[in-house]
């Protein structure tokens, strides 16, 4: 099958929509931003931290105790979270605890669960 196969011939039914969404839509850098913003979340290790997190700061230990998981594990995922800006730490001695960065990230990981939840909830 070539290229010429699978194009849509479609013709513009509605330019003006079309128009219109065109000049508002973001520029394709920051969907890619946020695509791989996204993909971050898109890990059951990293969505258990940031609901954790979201609960309440916590140390490398007791993150690893609670999702049974080894620091190290629990270490890497954290580097890949404060790397998008996603956690923050905070050093007490020589204990240092991480959270959520910032209201941001709280209200973008419970607007997904709310929504799963809701999901849930329409189809009982």
């Amino acid at each position: 099958m070539t290229n010429k196969e699978i194009t849509c011939y479609c013709e513009v039914i509605h330019e003006d929509v079309v128009n219109k969404v065109k000049e508002n839509m973001s520029p394709h850098n920051e969907l890619n931003k946020l695509a791989n913003f996204f993909k971050i979340f898109g890990d059951p290790t990293r969505i258990s931290i940031i609901n954790a997190l979201d609960l309440n700061e916590m140390c490398v230990c007791d993150l690893a105790v609670l999702l049974n998981m080894t620091k190290s594990a629990i270490s890497h995922q954290l580097r890949t979270l404060r790397n998008a800006n996603l956690v923050k730490s905070r050093r007490e001695g020589k204990v240092v605890f991480y959270s959520l960065n910032d209201k941001h990230v709280q209200d973008i990981f419970e607007i997904g669960l709310e929504h799963i939840r809701h999901l849930q909830d329409n189809k009982s």
